[in-house]
């Protein structure tokens, strides 16, 4: 018997989802599994048989990360599975098949695999969005992309402009969720304030919100869309605990986007990137993005001013380093490596902060993003942080002017939490 591509896809993606219950299975047996083996909110989806689905026409937001446990891309797996209508997929930021780098996308264009039209949704929202939906046909709009769990990582918010459009287009959304890669611990860093709101950020929530994105769903539905709810449905994961970190899930690593590359990466990117509205280099255009950090003249000093903080589980190296693209590309300029030692105690936003500090107190150039001194402000959602810097406060004191707006948030975050 022979198996076509598209019949041999649908069995696989069966079977990859079977295989995760029953390593679960087995690990509860007393195996030597230590624990269950993570099964996102696809491996369900196929595991009930797409029982969500069924009689509907299904257009799919996702993009590189949307993969079964055997690293098939979801939307090959559901065009070659006979029980889902897949009608259309719809790309974010860097595309559906991941082509484009940041600040950019595929566009519109037929997928060469599948045959299926892709629609560009980037940059796109409201009453725009809702008639890329209404065009495409579809009845069910379902959401699967992997996370990074920072306010300014732009997925979540193409999340958040979906619901509205589905909502404005009369559709149903369902998210598949995944784990947040940094844990679902706690929600730390200054909330943003409305007046700052972009694609980097539409709603209050923390700089690291500490959900998953299904969590985040219910939260922007209950909270953000109060006068034209989603109707959302989501599909839980079985057997992520919110103390987990990526490594510890059993999942694949897909990098989301080209500049994050490792779960490494997303560990300290929640305050590293706060470099992008500096004009020192935040590490692009080098194999350690977000953990290499520097400029021209810069040398061994910021190195030591930053060790001398004490910041919990995390120290930082001299290093020499020359990006391929981006700020000071070509040119070989001076900085840090961030090295986490102990990511139990490792706090990204209190360290970004704490090496903004340093940098502004060790480099005679320090600037702000000149082609837009803003920048920053919309990355940490107010003036606050970058008007305090510039005064010279302290770590400790620009961290503790978000505490009460952080503890407000954390209290409505809890009532959305699902694991």
């Amino acid at each position: 018997m022979s198996l076509s591509r598209r019949g041999l896809l649908a069995v696989s993606g069966a079977a990859g989802a079977l295989a995760a219950g029953a390593s679960g299975a087995r690990a509860a047996s007393g195996s030597p599994a230590a624990r269950p083996r993570v099964r996102t909110g696809f491996d369900r989806l196929v595991a009930d048989g797409y029982g969500t689905l069924a009689g509907q026409r299904v257009g799919v937001v996702t993009n590189p990360t949307g993969i079964t446990s055997a690293v098939h891309h979801i939307v090959d797996v559901m065009h070659a599975d006979e029980r889902v209508n897949l009608v259309a997929v719809f790309g974010p930021e860097h595309g559906f098949r991941g082509t484009a780098q940041a600040g950019g996308s595929q566009g519109r264009y037929d997928d060469p695999a599948t045959g299926l039209p892709v629609y560009d949704t980037y940059r796109k929202y409201g009453q725009p969005l809702a008639d890329v939906f209404t065009a495409s046909g579809v009845e069910t709009i379902v959401f699967d992309i992997q996370d990074v769990g920072a306010r300014f990582y732009t997925y979540i918010w193409t999340l958040y402009d979906c619901m509205r459009a589905a909502a404005t287009a009369g559709k149903r959304f369902v998210v598949l969720d995944r784990p947040n890669p940094v844990t679902g611990r706690s929600a730390l860093g200054p909330v943003l304030d409305r007046a700052f709101g972009t694609f980097v950020g539409r709603e209050p929530i923390a700089q690291a919100h500490g959900m998953t994105v299904a969590e985040l769903a219910h939260l922007f539905n209950g909270e953000f869309l109060r006068e034209r709810p989603a109707e959302l449905e989501t599909v839980r994961m079985s057997g992520w605990r919110r103390s987990d970190f990526f490594d510890q899930t059993g999942l694949p690593w897909v990098p989301p986007s080209p500049n994050m590359p490792t779960p490494s990466t997303a560990l300290v990117y929640a305050g590293t990137c706060l470099f992008e509205g500096t004009e020192l280099s935040e590490g692009r255009g080098t194999t350690r993005p977000f953990e290499l950090l520097g400029a021209k003249d810069v040398d061994w000093r910021w190195a030591e001013a930053a060790n001398a903080l004490g910041l919990p589980g995390v120290r930082f190296r001299e290093a020499y380093f020359t990006p391929t693209f981006s700020k000071f590309a070509g040119q070989t300029i001076g900085g840090v490596q961030v090295h986490v030692h102990d990511r139990s105690v490792y706090d990204p936003v209190r360290t970004g902060i704490g090496l903004l500090v340093t940098a502004r107190r060790s480099w005679r150039d320090f600037a702000w993003l000149r082609t837009d001194p803003t920048w920053i402000d919309k990355l940490t959602g107010s003036a606050r942080v970058r008007t305090m810097i510039d005064a010279r406060a302290g770590t400790d004191e620009v961290v503790g002017a978000w505490q009460e707006d952080l503890t407000a948030f954390r209290a409505v975050r809890k009532r959305y939490l699902r694991y």
